[in-house]
């Protein structure tokens, strides 16, 4: 038997915490490609935008590089991973400076065909 072919997207050092994304990507895992880009649309987070724009990335991977039907599409698979956390420091009164983390985050989606 054949494998089935998937196609992935992802992306590296967002400027989002992997936390609130990961919020976002529950909503859309094991959904088809259509319900998962209308789901994003209506969600009120940054990391949905951010989402859809991988989404687009691997649905756009997997229509040109590996020639699957756009519409038997769905996400198999969307997880968000830590990246590196950029260290800032925020001066206070009486010399004292507490630290700031802005955390990164890496979103990948892997979209397949479903069979029929």
């Amino acid at each position: 038997m054949a494998e089935k072919q998937e196609a992935k997207s992802i992306a590296k050092y967002v400027r989002v915490a992997p936390r609130k994304v990961r919020i976002v990507a529950d909503l859309i895992r094991g959904k088809g490609v259509e319900d998962a880009f209308a789901i994003l649309r209506f969600t009120p987070k940054r990391g949905a935008v951010l989402l859809e724009k991988v989404l687009r990335s691997a649905v756009a991977n997997a229509e040109n590089n590996f020639d699957m039907n756009v519409d038997k599409l769905y996400v198999s698979s969307c997880f968000v991973d830590q990246g590196p956390t950029l260290k800032r420091i925020h001066p206070r009164s009486r010399g004292q400076a507490f630290s700031i983390l802005k955390h990164t985050s890496h979103i990948t989606v892997i979209v397949k065909e479903k069979e029929d």
